[in-house]
């Protein structure tokens, strides 16, 4: 490369990031970058425990999932971000390991949660700790739940799951069972000082190959609700042609006394995905995608209520997007074999939308709802080398967003694709994906994009973001549906990677973000206009 160029090629580079800067000025947000910090050797932040505009409680952790020689930490950062507090948990107990289930916030104290088990009792028990402003946990250990465990292997599992109003908790246990048997589990419910208000052990109707459970979900009153999927012919793969499941929902009211069973089915319809929220009303808001296709890409929304009381299914309604919306980013070629397959109802070729995964349900006001799905996929290649030795690569792609929302009957005011491309080799995508926050009545998510998506030079191809020259992108959506776009800083100006799993809404107005490089890391508070 000659002088001359080299100089070309370096005042480009300075335009275009004066371009980046100034497109700044008028992003609706401003990130504020606290100071940069050492993370110990081999850990990393996992979860936010609990974060708001006074600070932040996280959890880090070092060699997770080990049985021996885990390492789990908490962390209190003050409103300015700063560390002020880290604390290794003590999982010994009387000389016995414990292994670390969780930590959470239950009625404004911290709880650490640890699992021994006893091989010579056959059973593994499920401990709680309340741990103070220092840190430290209680010497007092409090068991809450124990279960059968055949071995170490098969010792059963336990998920904590909390109210919307934070007065509830359910600890939802799952027993061991045989290969074929009904699938079993525990209820334990408890109030936020975490005293037990009812229990209740559950052998599922199905059988393990039958029945796959996806989601539960504990209301203010204690009713406990578990969404799963029914295969009807006991093949847990969702098929072409005709639907070969349906979604159950089981409903546990009156402290576990009533239980109620729920089917869900849109006729010859698959339902790719569904999720539910609990109503103020007590009622089940139901909504998610359907395909006319199969069981891996999207056509519409299906929407729909479910009265606790009544059993009855109300506002039931499913409804397609829009041709454009669904052809938005195809290829001219694409198009026109697309607008053939739509002109002669050709089902099979209709265009529909691509391993869409449903992320998040936001209940309106006024009785609609708002979805937020991600396309996400992982493939893996095989490469032989000359010796016959064999490489084996996963690729993870998180791509674009769609945001639908749904009005009280079922209709679609509008839905909305934030292009978005991120394909990562072998990372389990750590820095991909995205975060979201609402601020009034507006919706603003933040990602990792690549910089040259925002050149402005009228190409419409989208650059793949893979950890090289990337800024945070900040999509505004309106409450018309209307996308804004913007580059809200540059990760090298940064000098993190940012991780939008991490990052949480902690005000009304104001995002908590988190990045790092190496083993240094940092946090910015984001505060919307």
């Amino acid at each position: 490369m000659t002088q001359t160029i080299r100089h070309i090629v370096l005042l480009g580079l300075l335009l275009w990031a004066a371009v980046l800067c100034a497109q700044r000025d008028d992003v609706p947000a401003r990130a504020s970058w606290g100071e940069e910090l050492t993370e110990p050797t081999g850990t990393r932040i996992t979860k936010v425990i609990s974060a708001n505009k006074n600070g932040a409680y996280m959890l880090r952790r070092k060699n997770e999932g080990a049985l021996s020689n885990e390492q789990a930490y908490i962390e209190y950062y003050d409103s300015e971000m700063h560390l002020r507090k880290s604390q290794k948990l003590d999982l010994k107990y009387k000389g016995k390991r414990r292994d670390f289930e969780d930590v959470a916030m239950i009625g404004g104290e911290l709880y650490l949660f640890t699992s021994f088990n006893n091989q010579a009792q056959k059973k593994n028990y499920l401990f709680y700790q309340k741990v103070n402003q220092r840190l430290q946990p209680s010497r007092d250990l409090v068991m809450l739940s124990e279960v059968e465990a055949f071995n170490k292997a098969r010792e059963g599992a336990f998920k904590l799951v909390i109210s919307s109003d934070s007065s509830k908790v359910l600890l939802y246990s799952q027993l061991p069972y045989q290969k074929k048997d009904p699938e079993r589990f525990a209820l334990n419910v408890f109030d936020n000082q975490m005293n037990k208000l009812w229990s209740r052990d559950i052998i599922l109707p199905y059988s393990d190959q039958q029945f796959a459970v996806e989601d539960y979900r504990i209301g203010p009153d204690g009713s406990v609700y578990l969404m799963g999927v029914l295969y009807l012919d006991g093949v847990r793969e969702r098929r072409r042609g005709r639907p070969n499941y349906q979604y159950i929902i089981l409903a546990y009211t009156q402290q576990g006394e009533d239980v109620q069973e729920y089917h869900v089915a849109l006729q010859d319809k698959f339902i790719t995905d569904l999720a539910f929220r609990i109503a103020d009303d007590g009622n089940l808001v139901c909504a998610g995608f359907f395909s006319e296709k199969g069981a891996y890409s999207v056509k519409g929304t299906c929407f729909f209520r479910l009265n606790a009381s009544t059993k009855e299914i109300f506002n039931l309604s499913f409804k397609e997007f829009g041709f454009e919306f669904r052809t938005e980013f195809m290829r001219p070629g694409e198009v026109r074999r697309a607008t053939r397959a739509e002109a002669n109802d050709d089902t099979g070729r209709e265009p529909e939308l691509y391993r869409f995964s449903l992320d998040e349900l936001v209940l309106r006001s006024d009785g609609g709802a708002v979805l937020v799905a991600e396309q996400y996929y992982v493939f893996e290649r095989t490469y032989r080398y000359w010796d016959g030795t064999l490489r084996f690569d996963y690729y993870y792609n998180y791509n674009d967003i769609i945001v639908v929302n749904i009005q009280p009957d079922g209709n679609i005011e509008w839905a909305t694709r934030i292009p978005k491309r991120q394909e990562t080799i072998n990372d389990g995508g750590y820095y991909s994906s995205y975060a979201m926050s609402i601020v009034r009545d507006r919706l603003y998510f933040i990602f990792n994009d690549n910089s040259r998506n925002f050149r402005n030079d009228g190409s419409n191809r989208l650059y793949n973001f893979n950890g090289r020259n990337s800024v945070v992108a900040l999509a505004e959506l309106r409450k018309d549906g209307q996308l804004r776009m913007y580059p809200l800083f540059h990760n090298r100006d940064a000098e993190i990677l940012t991780r939008p799993k991490i990052c949480k809404q902690v005000g009304s107005r104001r995002m908590m973000v988190y990045g790092e490089r190496g083993r240094q890391y940092r946090f910015a508070s984001l505060e919307f206009d």
